[in-house]
């Protein structure tokens, strides 16, 4: 079964899919959040052949919802009724602090590479992060 991943920002929308035995998650994409989002979405899950998506859940250190929440909330329910495919939140922390954490160790890093957010990816990297915690409780 695939999975599709995604963190939700205003800006930004990172992407991660997992591979086919839905063990291992991978940074794929990172989309505009515009008018275009919901049907780019809705056809990535079609061609990919996602069978359940998980949205990183926007909290505050305190555990209420932050700025952001209420746009993903209504992203998701519109992802819901458009796919017809459930949409489960996994908690997510500073996940594109750890994603820009995870590739400063890279070589490439040390070698004056493209920073993930440089390339466009840190957000898709997240995505992977709040992915690869579902797969790893569901386990």
């Amino acid at each position: 079964m695939r999975y599709l991943g995604i963190d939700f920002g205003s800006k930004r929308v990172g992407l991660a899919l997992s591979d086919e035995s839905g063990t291992l998650a991978f940074p794929y994409k990172v989309l505009l959040n515009d008018k275009a989002l919901l049907p780019e979405v809705a056809l990535i899950i079609t061609e990919q052949k996602v069978k359940l998506v998980v949205m990183g859940e926007s909290k505050d250190f305190n555990g209420k919802d932050n700025a952001i929440a209420k746009s993903a909330d209504e992203f998701k329910q519109a992802l819901e009724k458009l796919t017809h495919k459930k949409v489960e939140y996994e908690p997510e922390f500073l996940t594109s602090v750890q994603a820009g954490r995870n590739y400063a160790r890279r070589p490439e890093a040390s070698r004056g590479g493209n920073a993930p957010k440089e390339s466009g990816m840190l957000d898709a990297s997240a995505a992977a992060i709040i992915l690869q915690s579902y797969l790893d409780r569901i386990r």
